[in-house]
């Protein structure tokens, strides 16, 4: 008989708000607002609470919750998830971050030539008395600095950025509107494959559409506010300048 080290009981009378397992890699399925379904690789972190009079945690059991649920894993499900690590652990509080990279087949806009784009997604979930869950999407974008088109006498200089929009949430969202609001907010969104054709097309609608980081985080967040699914959000918006040794930011809450 193995003795349970971790079932030893501590004496400093510490207790632990947060302990558990991160960076674990898993393949998981997602919803895909068009194919229902996408397979991807997940990077999570998965976290109870200890009490002081206990010395450790059963790390092996999260992989083990995991592997209970790995067939579906999703908004949907993740408060099943952190039930069983409720019931696993015998613990009081339980949470969740799951991070993986989502993929869209995006046409580009004149050729209509199609290639998969990479949006960075997290989900996070905490349960105790109550449920909260936080989706995040990291939208790149392309923006075009309004003062340059204004002060110069040709062109106008531009950069990537990356809109992060973070939601909580009383209905489902997907992933999808997130992107397209943070798209629309932008001077021009990003593809992964154009040709000659698209590459005009970008750069005169960036050009028709200026905006600064406060220009787009103040466009997002006003879509955001007029949602009614949305109970709360945070808007992040960082260009990564092509004229300057730093990044512009701006971030909007509501």
């Amino acid at each position: 008989m193995l003795s349970d080290v971790q079932k030893e009981k501590d004496l400093r009378k510490v207790p632990i708000r947060k302990v558990g397992v991160r960076d674990l890699n898993y393949p998981v399925t997602v919803l895909d607002r068009v194919n229902k379904a996408q397979n991807t690789v997940a990077n999570i972190n998965m976290f109870v609470d200890l009490p002081h009079d206990y010395r450790g945690t059963h790390m092996s059991r999260f992989v083990e919750v995991i592997e209970r649920h790995k067939v579906d894993l999703n908004i949907h499900n993740l408060e099943d998830i952190l039930d069983d690590m409720i019931t696993t652990f015998s613990c009081e509080t339980a949470h969740i971050e799951i991070r993986f990279p989502y993929f869209i087949r995006k046409k580009a806009p004149v050729s209509g030539n199609s290639s998969l784009m990479e949006y960075g997604c997290k989900l996070e979930a905490r349960k105790n008395s109550t449920l909260d869950m936080k989706l995040t999407v990291e939208v790149p974008v392309t923006n075009l600095c309004p003062c340059s088109k204004e002060i110069s006498k040709y062109g106008a200089h531009s950069q990537r950025g990356i809109i992060k929009i973070t939601v909580v949430s009383t209905k489902f969202i997907w992933v999808e509107e997130l992107i397209l609001i943070a798209e629309e907010s932008s001077s021009s969104p990003v593809y992964t494959m154009l040709k000659r054709v698209d590459e005009k097309y970008v750069t005169e609608h960036a050009y028709d559409n200026p905006r600064f980081v406060e220009d787009s985080a103040r466009e997002v967040a006003v879509r955001l506010r007029d949602d009614e699914r949305i109970k709360s959000f945070q808007v992040e918006v960082e260009n990564f300048e092509s004229i300057h040794n730093h990044s512009a930011y701006a971030c909007v809450t509501g």
